[in-house]
């Protein structure tokens, strides 16, 4: 099961630029979570801080009770088996083959023999759609493929703690939502924390349990994502709507006379480029693929939010209503559906489901099997 991670009063600088100061949020353990915020906030700088390899000015990051900012290097060591990171340009080894980087956690974390790092190494390359593309080096292949393989090395240990920095990048929008698929489906098999910074609002909508945004060197929100996607805050409506008008300008701090210009345009009737989509309603979560377990984390997510929902509008109160009326419909037919395809041969079913996926392929970097933990 996934950990619980707490931000207290978190304050980091480099020289004489703040970078983002007094930030406190708590990853709730087992939880999807995401982070946005123009870029340049210092959201990367963030993840960086939560595994130590950055230290604030100020604050604690308390990890499974160890506050990482106090600790010694042994300990902050072992802390760190917990985490899987996969880095914003993947941080791969540019020397090894894709399995040695793959390999690399298990062989410097574990005692296992080569045929089961073999085998265990092989399952993630699989899973992100690289089996065929092991014995080739980072500089062989493409920015995307290097972001899958920089996954494929983070789930090696099955780690209670992932983060994802940016994981979308460099992705084509089929093989993005391949990879949030199998984060949601990583999620309800181990039930590990994810925290996942990116700007692609589709992801944000659509798969975390809590959303945080970084502006202006604070962190405006964090919280449900119901909350977020629901808020009338200035900053987050403009950022989820893609939009010029609002207090996000092409440099974070937009000047008053740029705001009095867009104010016009705006007042004349002409828009801001940003989407037209509804957002006062909130789209549902995506759902683990048929067969996998259910997320434990969404039963606690939902109790959370019944909890508060008496501190929010009217209008939040109804659009969080309906989400939540269509994901029990859906996790209701993808229950139907596990039903119906259950026979008494899981695994066999499983294994001639991935041989169904890849038939007619050239190579199976087309495609994402369901995730399987247990094997790290």
């Amino acid at each position: 099961m996934g950990v619980e991670v707490s931000v207290e009063g978190l304050t980091k600088s480099f020289g004489s630029q703040n970078i983002w100061r007094d930030v406190t949020l708590t990853l709730p353990e087992g939880e999807v979570s995401a982070l946005l915020g123009p870029s340049g906030t210092g959201k990367s700088v963030f993840l960086k801080a939560l595994i130590g390899l950055l230290h604030p000015e100020q604050g604690s990051v308390i990890v499974d009770g160890t506050d990482i900012t106090k600790c010694s290097s042994k300990e902050l060591y072992e802390i760190r088996k917990l985490f899987g990171v996969l880095f914003q340009d993947g941080a791969l080894f540019g020397s090894m083959s894709l399995f040695d980087n793959t390999a690399f956690p298990l062989r410097e974390h574990t005692k296992k023999g080569e045929s089961e790092i073999r085998d265990i190494v092989m399952e993630k390359l699989d899973l992100v759609g690289l089996a065929d593309a092991g014995e080739k080096l980072p500089g062989e292949i493409s920015g995307g493929m290097r972001k899958r393989a920089g996954l494929a090395r983070a789930l090696v240990l099955d780690p209670q703690i992932i983060l994802c920095d940016e994981p979308d990048s460099g992705l084509d929008p089929v093989r993005t939502a391949y990879i949030s698929q199998l984060l949601i489906d990583i999620n309800a098999e181990i039930d590990a924390t994810i925290l996942i910074v990116t700007h692609n609002i589709n992801i944000a909508r659509t798969i975390p349990d809590n959303i945080g945004m970084l502006f202006r060197k604070e962190l405006v929100m964090f919280g449900p994502r119901e909350v977020l996607l629901t808020s009338e805050e200035p900053a987050v409506k403009q950022f989820l709507s893609g939009d010029r008008f609002g207090p996000i300008g092409m440099s974070e701090e937009k000047d008053d006379a740029t705001a009095a210009q867009e104010q016009e345009l705006a007042d004349a009737g002409i828009g801001g480029g940003g989407t037209k989509d509804d957002f006062s309603e909130i789209i549902p979560q995506v759902q683990p693929n048929p067969g996998m377990p259910e997320r434990k984390a969404a039963e606690r997510h939902r109790q959370r939010v019944e909890e508060m929902m008496h501190e929010l509008p009217e209008s939040a109160q109804k659009a969080i209503r309906e989400s939540q009326q269509a994901e029990d419909e859906i996790r209701e037919e993808r229950a139907r559906v596990t039903s119906d395809n259950g026979n008494g041969n899981g695994d066999q079913n499983r294994s001639d489901d991935r041989q169904e996926q890849f038939a007619g392929s050239e190579a199976n970097t087309e495609q994402f099997p369901a995730y399987r933990a247990g094997n790290a």
